[in-house]
C-alpha cells in the first residue's frame, strides 16, 4: 500500500507583506544590506541601494562646502566691483544676502539628494549619474580657482 503525502502548493500565494510607513528601516534605525546590483540579469538596469559609499559623503559634503564657498567669494567679487551675471542670484543679492546664500545652498542640497538617490542609474552606457556628482565637484573646483584669481586681480588695482 503507498500513502501519498499532500504537499499544498504556494508558489500562488504571495507571501510578502506591506511595509508600515514607520518602520526601523525608513526612520533610519535599522540598514539595509544593498549596496549594489543584486544580480547579473539586473546589470543595465536602474539600481537603488539602501548604503552608500564613503566616497559619495565625500563627494556630497565637498561640494556642499564649495558652493558655500562660492557664495562667500560671490559676495566678495561684488564689494570689490563685480556683477553677478546669474539673473536669479542677482535678484537674490538686491533683497539680501542671507535670502541668496539659503537659495543657493538649498538648491545645491535639494540636487544633491536627487543626484546621490540616484547614484547608480545609467544615462547612457559608460556613463552613471555617479560620474556626474565628480564632474560637478571639478566644476566648482575650477570655479572657486577662478573667483580667487579675480580676487587677485581685484587687489592688484
Amino acid at each position: 500500500m503507498i500513502d501519498a503525502i499532500a504537499v499544498s502548493n504556494n508558489r500562488k500565494q504571495d507571501r510578502r507583506q506591506d511595509m508600515p510607513f514607520f518602520c526601523a528601516y525608513h526612520v533610519g534605525i535599522k540598514m539595509g544590506r544593498r549596496i549594489g546590483e543584486r544580480r547579473v540579469s539586473e546589470k543595465g538596469k536602474s539600481v537603488y541601494v539602501d548604503r552608500y559609499t564613503g566616497n559619495v559623503l565625500f563627494c556630497v559634503i565637498a561640494i556642499l562646502l564649495l558652493s558655500a564657498l562660492d557664495a562667500y567669494l560671490t559676495l566678495n567679487i561684488l564689494n570689490q566691483g563685480g556683477e553677478e551675471i546669474n539673473w536669479l542670484m542677482a535678484v537674490l543679492i538686491e533683497e539680501s544676502t542671507e535670502k541668496f546664500v539659503a537659495v543657493k545652498l538649498a538648491l545645491t542640497a535639494m540636487a544633491l539628494i536627487l543626484l546621490v538617490i540616484h547614484h547608480n542609474v545609467r544615462l547612457i552606457e559608460c556613463l552613471r549619474v555617479r560620474h556626474l556628482k565628480y564632474a560637478i565637484l571639478a566644476g566648482y573646483s575650477t570655479l572657486i580657482g577662478y573667483e580667487c584669481y579675480l580676487l587677485e586681480l581685484a587687489a592688484a588695482f
